[in-house]
This record gives structure tokens, C-alpha cells and sequence, in this order.
């Protein structure tokens, strides 16, 4: 199972994609998260003290240019890159997951086929080996991702978005150009509810309802400020964790 998770800026993408690891390996998943945003943290979040070990796939210029196959001068790439020995190498495990972080991808024009983005497209084929992978990908925030395809071949998509607005109006375009590049699956996860009235809010904003919704948490917010992992504390979420999980895998 390939999921992604994206979403506006600041809307938890990260905490919620961390909570959602636990619980599959909690479950006897093997469980592979990619954090592909420009600005990464899934490392700190979920509590690597290391992290220099992580070798960011996209600062390999050189070799990412020679595994897609670009020939000096020539504006065409090897669409088939081979890639297999690279899912070892920038892969480091923590409790129990394997981590591995794109670092910032940049693109002139965001239908290119760059070397960082044919190489991540080619990952996300080879990734998912068995049914009892889990492959987890942290997207950037907004629209960008769909439009340069980077998420092409992921089996479903969450959409995290928060009582407000301008959060359902990006939900609602990402879900527009997911649709638009054919994610088999799209769901909505609703996140920093405080009441019932958020719930409605959301439901009625998005013509659906989401299939997850996630607490406004102090327990969270105090978490990330003590630099505490996440997958350590004992309940910060009740149940939903699990609830989602479960509904994603029925």
C-alpha cells in the first residue's frame, strides 16, 4: 500500500502521517516513510537524534543526472532509471520504521522531468514489494507536487485540511488535480478539531464527509515544543489513529 498526505501549510500533515506510521507498525506493518517535503522534519518528529546519517536523495545531482540517463546537451532523460541499490542506501531504520528524506526538490518549470522527479517517480513504483509493506509519502504543502506528477503510482491520497476556508479551497484544488492525474482513492482527513461545529464546517465545505477527524490536542502542541516524539506519548489522539488506519485498510 502506497498512501501520500498532503495539504496547505501547517495544517499537521506531518503529525498525522507520523501517528498513522505508528499504528501500522503497531499492527506488524513494514513501514517505509518518504518525507519529500522541501523543508523536511518527519526526522525530528519522529525523534531520530542522528540525523546527519540521512543522506537527502535530491542533493545527488551528479548521480541522480546519471541514473536518469541525461546526455550532455540533450533535453531528453532515461524514464526508466535503475534505482534498486538507491532504496538501501539513503534508507535509515528508527524504532522500528525506515525513514528516508527527497530534501528539497527544485524545478524551473513544473512539468519538467527533472532527474530528482523521475527517480522519485521511479521509487514509488519499486517500493511497495509485499502485502505487508506500508510505503507512507509526506508531500510538500499545496498543489505544486500534482502538477509535476511526483505522486504518480500511489495507491491513495489523504488530504489533511483544517476548519477554515482558504484550508478547504487547497484541499479542494489538490483533490481537483489528484482526480486530474488518477489517484485511485482520495480521502479527507479533518484536523485541529475543537467541536462538532468544526466537523459540520468541514463536511459542509468539502461536500463530503472526511474520513478521519483528528482533535485540536494539547497533549500534541506540548510535544512538539518539549521536542518529545510523537510516538511516545501513550494516547495523544484517542483512538483515531487506529480508526483511520483501519478504514484504510478495509
Amino acid at each position: 500500500m502506497k498512501i501520500a498526505i498532503s495539504g496547505k501549510g501547517g495544517v499537521g500533515k506531518t503529525t498525522i502521517m507520523v501517528l498513522l506510521a505508528n499504528e501500522f507498525k503497531k499492527a506488524g506493518k513494514d513501514v517505509l516513510i518518504i518525507d519529500a517535503d522541501p523543508s523536511p522534519h518527519m526526522a525530528e518528529t519522529l525523534g531520530v537524534k542522528d540525523i546527519e546519517r540521512i543522506k537527502p536523495i535530491a542533493e545527488m545531482t551528479k548521480l541522480l543526472v546519471e541514473r536518469s540517463g541525461k546526455v550532455e546537451g540533450s533535453p531528453f532523460y532515461n524514464m526508466n532509471p535503475q534505482i534498486n541499490d538507491l532504496l538501501q542506501d539513503f534508507m535509515i531504520s528508527h524504532e522500528g520504521m525506515k525513514l528516508m528524506v527527497l530534501g528539497a526538490i527544485q524545478t524551473g518549470d513544473k512539468g519538467c522531468a527533472c532527474p530528482e522527479n523521475n527517480v522519485l517517480r521511479r521509487m514509488l513504483t519499486k517500493l511497495l514489494l509485499t502485502p505487508n509493506q506500508v510505503v507512507l509519502l509526506d508531500m510538500e504543502a499545496g498543489v505544486e507536487h500534482l502538477g509535476r506528477g511526483t505522486i504518480a503510482g500511489i495507491d491513495q491520497l489523504l488530504i489533511v485540511v483544517i476548519p477554515s476556508r482558504s484550508s478547504i479551497r487547497t484541499a479542494l484544488k489538490i483533490k481537483k488535480l489528484a482526480e486530474d492525474v488518477k489517484i485511485p482513492r482520495i480521502d479527507f482527513i479533518g484536523n485541529l478539531i475543537k467541536d462538532e461545529q468544526d466537523q459540520v464546517f468541514l463536511t459542509e465545505g468539502l461536500g463530503i464527509t472526511p474520513i478521519a477527524f483528528f482533535a485540536d490536542s494539547q497533549a500534541i502542541r506540548e510535544a512538539e515544543r518539549a521536542e518529545t516524539p510523537l510516538t511516545h506519548l501513550p494516547a495523544p489522539t484517542e483512538d483515531t489513529p487506529r480508526l483511520l488506519m483501519e478504514a484504510l485498510t478495509r
